[in-house]
């Protein structure tokens, strides 16, 4: 049913992109995968550079690793309690964050090595739980199967039309919290809905670029474009792009270089944020 659904749109890519690497099933799979995965991370990692919470994606992947644990442990698909367990963390971070004087970043930290603690000794007392989180560590973009696009598919429209109808909102509310309560934003829930799809978008962009560099899936798209926008909006569609041109190129240089594909679009988008800083630099100067 899923592969029906598919197949016109695998021809089409076949017609759109008319190179060797795009040739194999395996990877239009993993190219149209990136093309969901990298704007949905990029244009909620804008908001995150933008209230300096970078380090609450890192907490979120983080958690991940122990989701996993916990399902391997259980019975139950890593996916499912890698998803779940990463919106608990998400809501609770945010949850204790709003009842306490202690800054978002030591929270964040509080909960960040409490999870990797947990992950660490569930692995400890379970020998053999290693081989099983090889896959969500590193990342596999060329095994995802068609099912898992489809629920990227989701994700992408799902924050799409989240950030829509909430994007200003959000950044209002990191400007000046006390004046977005004045203009009636439901301050509270605003920063626990953001945190639940920052959480959604980190558990499924694990899948293609892996815990350990999941983190920059987000957060260096949106500091790429911050050296260069001038507002908000700019910031949002100029993270979007370059997350894009970063996949696609990513995925085209690991085929040829036989690298790891996740690895190599994070340094591809890399390379935009060293450009984007020299041309902020120059910019400076005049």
């Amino acid at each position: 049913m899923v592969e029906s659904l598919l197949a016109p749109l695998f021809s089409a890519m076949g017609r759109v992109l008319p190179f060797g690497f795009a040739e194999p099933l395996f990877m239009k799979r993993a190219i149209l995968a990136m093309l969901l995965v990298a704007p949905a991370a990029a244009a909620v990692g804008v908001p995150l550079v933008h209230f300096r919470m970078a380090f609450f994606s890192d907490a979120i992947g983080h958690s991940a690793f122990t989701g996993v644990a916990i399902g391997v442990l259980l019975g139950v698909h890593p996916l499912l309690t890698m998803v779940a367990f990463g919106l608990f963390v998400a809501w609770a971070i945010t949850l204790v964050k709003g009842r306490t004087e202690l800054s978002p970043d030591t929270v964040i930290g509080v909960f960040f090595s409490t999870v990797i603690a947990l992950g660490i000794a569930i692995i400890s007392a379970q020998k053999g739980l290693t081989r099983n989180l090889q896959a969500y560590l590193y990342g596999d973009l060329l095994a995802v199967s068609e099912t898992e696009i489809l629920w990227m598919a989701v994700l992408f429209l799902s924050v799409g039309a989240y950030l829509f109808l909430t994007f200003n909102k959000i950044m209002l509310l990191g400007v000046h919290e006390g004046f977005a309560k004045s203009m009636g934003i439901p301050v509270r829930a605003l920063e626990i809905s953001f945190a639940l799809v920052v959480a959604l978008v980190v558990s499924t962009a694990i899948r293609a670029v892996g815990i350990l560099l999941v983190t920059a899936l987000l957060v260096v798209p949106a500091a790429a474009a911050r050296n260069v926008a001038r507002g908000a909006v700019s910031a949002f569609w100029a993270a979007v792009a370059i997350a894009v041109i970063s996949g696609l190129s990513g995925i085209a240089a690991s085929y040829y270089l036989d690298t790891a594909t996740g690895a190599t679009v994070v340094l591809f988008a890399a390379a935009f944020f060293a450009a984007t800083a020299l041309l902020r630099g120059i910019r400076g100067k005049h």
